[in-house]
C-alpha cells in the first residue's frame, strides 16, 4: 500500500492539552483520525525548530524529546493533520511518501 509517514516531534513531552500528556493526546488523537498504529521514540538529545536544545538528563527527564510516527493511507494522515492543526498545539512535523505492508498472519501474534 502506499501513503504517507507522519513524523511528530514534541520537544517537551510533559506538556499538556487538556488533562492529558502531549504524547499521550497526539495517540488518541492518531486513533480519532482511523490510524492504527503509532511509535512513540524517546530521543536523547535534540533541537528544536527555535534553536533550542533539549536532553534527556539524570535529573530532568522531563525535558526528554520524543518523536511519534505513524503511516497510513494519505487520507488519514491529511485528516490527523487537520485536527492536529485546529488544535492550537506547536508541533514540527515530517511528512513523507512511504509504501508500507503488514507481514505474517494473526497467528504469529497468538505464538502459533
Amino acid at each position: 500500500m502506499k501513503g504517507s509517514q507522519l513524523m511528530l516531534f514534541a520537544d517537551n513531552p510533559s506538556h499538556r492539552k487538556g488533562h492529558r500528556t502531549l504524547v499521550d493526546w497526539i495517540l488518541d488523537e492518531t486513533k480519532r483520525a482511523g490510524i492504527e498504529g503509532a511509535t512513540v521514540t524517546k530521543v536523547s538529545e535534540s533541537i528544536d525548530n527555535r534553536g533550542k536544545y533539549h536532553a534527556a538528563r539524570f535529573f530532568e527527564l522531563v525535558d526528554q524529546p520524543v518523536v511519534v510516527t505513524v503511516a497510513s493511507e494519505d487520507e488519514r494522515i491529511d485528516a490527523l493533520v487537520d485536527m492536529l492543526r485546529h488544535a492550537g498545539v506547536r508541533l514540527f512535523y515530517t511528512r513523507s511518501p512511504v509504501e508500507y505492508e503488514v507481514l505474517g498472519t494473526s497467528d504469529v501474534e497468538d505464538g502459533v
